[in-house]
Formats: C-alpha cells, sequence, structure tokens
C-alpha cells in the first residue's frame, strides 16, 4: 500500500481547504484511516481517525470544523477543513493501519492559514 496525500495549500483564516488521501494497493475497504499535523516546533499531533466501521474520532481542537470521510469505491479518504484558524497551520500526514496491524504513513501536505 501507499498513501499520497494532496490538497493542502495557503488559505484565509475562516476558509476551508480538503485534504485527500489516496491509497494503492488492496485492502482499502477493510483498513482504518487517521490524519496527524505537525506544526513548526511541535510534536505530532492527532487529528481524527475514521475506522473500517466508519466511527470517527477528533482532537477536541478541530471537532466541530474539520470532517473526516473515506470513499471505498475510490480508495480515498479526505479531510474536509472549515473555518480554518491560524494555528491549523501544519504538515498533515495521513496514517493507514491495515486490520491485521500494518501501520503506513503517507508523505505530508502542507496547510497554511495566513492572511
Amino acid at each position: 500500500v501507499q498513501l499520497q496525500a494532496s490538497g493542502g495549500g495557503l488559505v484565509r483564516p475562516g476558509g476551508s481547504l480538503r485534504l485527500s488521501c489516496a491509497a494503492s494497493g488492496r485492502y482499502f475497504s477493510s483498513a482504518g484511516f487517521g490524519w496527524f499535523r505537525q506544526a513548526p516546533g511541535k510534536e505530532l499531533e492527532f487529528v481524527a481517525r475514521i475506522s473500517r466501521g466508519n466511527s470517527r474520532e477528533y482532537v477536541d481542537s478541530v471537532e466541530g470544523r474539520f470532517t473526516i470521510s473515506r470513499d471505498n469505491a475510490k480508495n480515498t479518504v479526505y479531510l474536509q477543513m472549515n473555518s480554518l484558524k491560524p494555528e491549523d497551520t501544519a504538515i498533515y500526514y495521513c496514517k493507514y493501519t491495515a486490520h491485521w496491524g500494518q501501520i503506513i504513513w503517507g508523505q505530508g501536505t502542507l496547510v497554511t492559514v495566513s492572511s
């Protein structure tokens, strides 16, 4: 499995972006996915996850603003980010967790929220 993240960019505060994480290979529908981020000078932080059964979990700071979703037909996971704040600025990474435990990280995509 390989992951390709995309959709980052520069956006003004209050704006929106949608990140995508496209996965190659098999077993997409049986895997769990997560989004993490790393801001400059800070540690990697959990943002959101979605299970193979579509249960979702978010870090408190993005609850109500971000939505994680998956399209098993397209082998893609999304992170819709609304009402973006400067503190959301970070490199965002997607994470694949196979049902047997294998973990794969995608390359990051940079999100910059600035006026």
